[in-house]
C-alpha cells in the first residue's frame, strides 16, 4: 500500500500556465471533487482534467472546519467512497477523514492534477467554440484555463463567510466570540465559562468536546433538535473482521447494511414519527445515564424526525455531558447581547467567556462564481434542475449535490458514474456539446422552488432557497433527497431521452428551440 499523503505534503500549489485546456475541469478538492476525479480516470481514461482548489490543500469542509472535536455525521461505511474501504470507527475524526481522502489522492496518482490556490472569478461558455473559459486568480496573478466540460464539486456553502444573524448589541460584548466554522485551533478554552448558539450537528459536536475543559458549558437554542445515540462501532463489520473477512468485502456489506437500515428509518419518520421519537429518547435515557431524563422543553422538536438533520451522538457524549452537570441548555430566543454574555427575551442572564455561535452557513450556489452563456449571465433561479446536478440552459456542466438524510458521498459516486457514462455517450456519438432541456411531455409543468419545505427545511436552505435553481413536479427534474429512489433510477438514465440535446438537437431529433417552444 502507498504511503498516505498528508494535507501539509499536498499543499504546494502547482504552477498553471495560461492557456492551459482540459478535457474535464473539476472545481474543488473536497470530498466531491477528489471521489469524482478517481471516477473520470477510471471510467474515462483518455480524457485530461484538473483540479481547480481555492484553497492551499485538499479536504474542503474538512480542511475548512477546525473546532474542537470536528468530526463526521455520518457514518464512514457511507460517507467513505464506495472504491476504498473504512476502517476504523464509523464516525471519524475531521483529521481521519482528511488522512483517508490523502491516500486516495495518493493511491490513485490523482495529486499532479490539483491547482492549489485557485480562486475562480469567471466561467465563461462559448458555443462557437463549444468550451468553457475559466478564469481564476492564482499568486496575485490571473490565471486561464479552458475545457470542454465544467464538473462543479466545490459544495453549497460559502467557505469563508458563515451565518451570523444580525443579533442586537454584538459589539457590546467584551468577551471572545467566534463563529464554529471560523475557530482557530490555538484558542484556549480550559477552564472559561462558554456559551455556544446553536443546537444543530456542529452544536452537537462541539459541546462535548468544550465541556471536557471548559468551566462549564451553555447551549443557548431557539429550538430543540432531534439527537440519534449509539455506540461509535459497527458489530456486523467488527465480527466479519474476527472471522477473517477481507476488508473490501467488509466495506461493501456493511454499507448495504447501514443503507437499509437508514432507508427504514427514513421511512418510518414519516408513517410513525411518534414511535420513532419514543425510540430515540429510550436511546437518550440509556447513554445519558439517567432513566427520567427530562426532555421538555429542551429536546423536543417542533418538527418531525428528518425534516432537519439528526444529529448523531456517539456513545451519547453531549447528554452524558448534561447529566454530569457540565453543560447547561437554555431554549429562548436572544433579546441581545450585553457586556458579560446574553440576554434571552425570557430574561434570563447568561453569562460567558467565549461565545461559539454555530449557527449554521450561507447557501452559496457554484461557489458565487459568474457564469455567463454566450455573453448572457445566468441566474441560476431562472433554471430547472435535471436530477438535482444539470441545468436547462447551462452546456457542458454538471453539479455535485449531495444528501441531507444520507452520505453525501452516495451521490458522488452515482453521480460520477452518470457523468463519465455521459462522456463516453457524446465520444460515441462525436456530440461536443450537450445540455438538458424540458421536453414536449413537460409542457405546462409545475416549475417549483428546489425543494419543499415539508421535506427537508433546514434554515440555510430555506434562506437562501430563492437563489436555487428550480425544480419541476417530475422526478427527472428534480433532487429529490431520496438515495434508496436514485440508486435504481441513475443507471437506468436513458442518455437518448428527450431531456438531453446533442450539439443543438434533442436525442430523438428536435432542435433545442423547437424542444423548448413546445
Amino acid at each position: 500500500m502507498a504511503t498516505a499523503i498528508r494535507a501539509a505534503d499536498a499543499a504546494t500549489p502547482t504552477p498553471a500556465p495560461a492557456g492551459t485546456h482540459v478535457d474535464v475541469l473539476i472545481v474543488g478538492a473536497g470530498i466531491s471533487g477528489i471521489g469524482s476525479a478517481f471516477h473520470l480516470q477510471q471510467q474515462c481514461p483518455g480524457k485530461s482534467y484538473a483540479i481547480l482548489e481555492m484553497k492551499e490543500s485538499f479536504g474542503g469542509t474538512w480542511e475548512t472546519h477546525k473546532y474542537p472535536g470536528v468530526r463526521s455525521d455520518s457514518d464512514l461505511y457511507t460517507f467513505g467512497y464506495r472504491f476504498k474501504p473504512w476502517v476504523g470507527a464509523p464516525i471519524a475524526s475531521g483529521a481521519e477523514i482528511l488522512k483517508y481522502m490523502g491516500e486516495v489522492i495518493d493511491e490513485s496518482g490523482i495529486a499532479p492534477h490539483i491547482r492549489y490556490g485557485h480562486r475562480i472569478t469567471a466561467c465563461r461558455w462559448s458555443s462557437a467554440d463549444n468550451r468553457w473559459t475559466v478564469e481564476a486568480v492564482a499568486n496575485g496573478s490571473p490565471v486561464v484555463f479552458t475545457a470542454n466540460f465544467l464538473w462543479m464539486c466545490q459544495g453549497y456553502y460559502d467557505h469563508e463567510t458563515p451565518y451570523v444573524p444580525d443579533w442586537p448589541g454584538l459589539s457590546d460584548y467584551k468577551g471572545a466570540f467566534v463563529h464554529a466554522q471560523l475557530w482557530d485551533p490555538a484558542t484556549d478554552y480550559a477552564g472559561k465559562r462558554i456559551l455556544v448558539i446553536g443546537s444543530g450537528a456542529t452544536a452537537a459536536t462541539v459541546v462535548p468536546a468544550f465541556a471536557e475543559k471548559a468551566a462549564h458549558v451553555t447551549m443557548l437554542q431557539r429550538s430543540p433538535t432531534y439527537f440519534f445515540c449509539s455506540e461509535n462501532k459497527n458489530e456486523l463489520a467488527d465480527r466479519l473482521r474476527e472471522v477473517g473477512v477481507d476488508e473490501p468485502t467488509i466495506h461493501r456489506v456493511v454499507r448495504q447494511q447501514i443503507m437499509h437500515d437508514q432507508d427504514q428509518l427514513t421511512r418510518r419518520c414519516q408513517s410513525e414519527p411518534d414511535a420513532v421519537f419514543e425510540e430515540l429518547k429510550a436511546l437518550i435515557r440509556a447513554f445519558s445515564g439517567d432513566p427520567d431524563f427530562a426532555f421538555e422543553p429542551h429536546f423536543t422538536p417542533k418538527y418531525r424526525p428528518w425534516q432537519q438533520r439528526l444529529a448523531f451522538c456517539p456513545e451519547g457524549d453531549i447528554f452524558k455531558a448534561a447529566t454530569a452537570g457540565k453543560l447547561t441548555v437554555v431554549t429562548d430566543a436572544i433579546d441581545r447581547f450585553t457586556e458579560t454574555g446574553v440576554r434571552t427575551e425570557g430574561g434570563t442572564e447568561i453569562e460567558a467567556d467565549l461565545i461559539v455561535a454555530a449557527t449554521g452557513f450561507n447557501l452559496l450556489v457554484m461557489g458565487g462564481i459568474a457564469f455567463e452563456v454566450d455573453g448572457k449571465p445566468v441566474d441560476w433561479s431562472d433554471t430547472v434542475t435535471y436530477r438535482g446536478m444539470m441545468m436547462t440552459g447551462v452546456p457542458n456542466l454538471a453539479w455535485v449535490m449531495g444528501y441531507f438524510r444520507a452520505s453525501w458521498t452516495l451521490r458522488v459516486d452515482m453521480m460520477g458514474d452518470f457523468v463519465c457514462n455521459l462522456l463516453n455517450h457524446m465520444d460515441d456519438i462525436g456530440a461536443r456539446k450537450v445540455e438538458v432541456a424540458l421536453r414536449p411531455e413537460d409542457t405546462g409543468m409545475a416549475i417549483l422552488p428546489w425543494i419543499e419545505a415539508d421535506n427537508f427545511n433546514p434554515g440555510y436552505l430555506m434562506r437562501g432557497i430563492a437563489a436555487m435553481p428550480r425544480r419541476g413536479d417530475k422526478p427527472e427534474w428534480r433532487h429529490n433527497q431520496d438515495y434508496w429512489a436514485e440508486k435504481d433510477a441513475f443507471p437506468d438514465i436513458d442518455l437518448m431521452d428527450a431531456a438531453f440535446v446533442y450539439d443543438g438537437q434533442s436525442a430523438t431529433g428536435s432542435s433545442a428551440e423547437s424542444v423548448a417552444a413546445e
